[in-house]
């Protein structure tokens, strides 16, 4: 369990600063926890490579309760809100488990193939239902999310939509760019750790 340590660590670290971050838009398409979350499937991607399927649900099983540990202590202090911490941890767990399931099916085929059919899977649920359960205008609305339901153009240039669905889908093209990005550092790090720790 201790060569898992740095994967659930980097897991709960980058919930953590997620959570947070969602709650600051960068004008009126993208929040700051687009930048951070997108990692989570790069560690469950790696974990899954290197020491198999089993092991990758306990990263994220740790991941997710220090994760909800974390937005809850993060809740209490007024740094998060209770709808984000849920959505978060929904969302999360959810995407996570199914990255894990698709990465399995996979891995047999082209080093690339796995990391990135489960990462823009996974990324799509995740976006999915983070932003409806966060932000939808069916859930009252707090003081930190009121702002999500402004009605503002798609993108910039679309239809008029709440500003949540519009960080939506600039969320999810930024998890589409960085689950590409993300192949460079999947094949370094796992080579390292295979030389490390050899499959059986």
């Amino acid at each position: 369990m201790i060569r898992y340590l740095p994967g659930i660590t980097a897991m709960a670290v980058i919930v953590l600063a997620a959570n947070i971050l969602v709650q600051f838009p960068i004008g009126n398409w993208l929040t700051w926890g687009a930048f951070t979350y997108p990692f989570t499937f790069l560690v469950t991607d790696v974990t899954n490579r290197v020491y198999g399927p089993a092991a990758a649900r306990r990263v994220v099983m740790a991941g997710f309760v220090t994760g909800v540990l974390f937005s809850l202590a993060a809740f209490g202090m007024g740094a998060t809100t209770l709808r984000i911490a849920i959505a978060s941890g929904v969302a999360f767990l959810t995407a996570q488990l199914l990255d894990v399931a698709i990465f399995d099916l996979l891995r047999r085929r082209n080093w690339w193939q796995a990391p990135l059919a489960s990462t823009v899977t996974g990324s799509a649920v995740d976006t999915a239902l983070f932003f409806s359960i966060a932000f939808a205008a069916a859930l009252p609305h707090d003081a930190n999310t009121g702002w999500a339901g402004e009605i503002v153009p798609l993108l910039g240039f679309g239809p008029q939509l709440p500003l949540w669905q519009s960080l939506a889908w600039a969320d999810w093209f930024v998890k589409m760019g960085l689950a590409i990005l993300a192949l460079v550092p999947f094949r370094v790090i796992v080579r390292n750790l295979l030389r490390e720790y050899p499959q059986t």
